[in-house]
């Protein structure tokens, strides 16, 4: 993509409007420590009392994994993410120790912490030349029991990870909207004091 549609109201950095979530991937091999630089940046994120929720299972192209974790995928997802280097799925442990305590409690913001993790793994690959697609179109039940996820632990996505495609490999209906998406204005999603929105 050489011209970017998309400009910020703000002033940001560029990275932010460059970052998309393309359908279209090269299906080329990711290195094991490729990925695990982008959940390393995830590692990082901000949580509350530090207490990390989040949680990564991933399998890379070519590996023994790979067709396991694309059988969690619904079929449309599956069509176009099969082409993909890497499938990370997203999941927060759900209690916490709090500080000074013995026993664990809910995590009432396990989350929205993931949630940050989830950009923080977004970015970097952006940043490393790689394109990042969440997706909430798996089976929760067959992925929890395929992968042996106890309880306590809640599924949130699977992230599609790969070097951005050519947009001919994706069914017809799908190529129109394989560029980065528009955002609203930040006056349509941001108020000083009461709600207004």
């Amino acid at each position: 993509m050489s011209a970017n549609p998309r400009i910020a109201d703000y002033a940001i950095h560029e990275q932010f409007i460059q970052r998309w979530s393309p359908r279209a991937f090269t299906g080329e091999a990711i290195s094991e420590e490729t990925l695990l630089g982008f959940l390393e940046a995830a590692r990082w994120a901000p949580s509350a009392y530090n207490s990390q929720p989040w949680r990564f299972l991933y399998a890379r192209r070519d590996t023994p994994n790979w067709e396991r974790y694309l059988g969690l995928l619904n079929e449309f997802n599956r069509s176009w993410a099969q082409h993909a280097s890497a499938l990370v799925i997203v999941i927060s442990k759900t209690t916490f120790t709090a500080p000074g305590a013995s026993e664990e409690t809910p995590a009432l913001w396990h989350e929205f912490d993931t949630g940050s993790a989830w950009g923080h793994l977004a970015l970097q690959a952006s940043i490393s030349g790689w394109h990042t697609h969440g997706m909430a179109g798996f089976d929760q039940e067959l992925t929890r029991k395929e992968l042996k996820i106890p309880e306590g632990y809640d599924l949130h996505a699977v992230v599609a990870i790969g070097k951005l495609g050519d947009k001919a490999t994706l069914a017809e209906y799908l190529q129109a909207r394989e560029v980065p998406s528009p955002r609203r204005p930040l006056n349509e999603l941001a108020a000083e004091g009461d709600f207004t929105l």
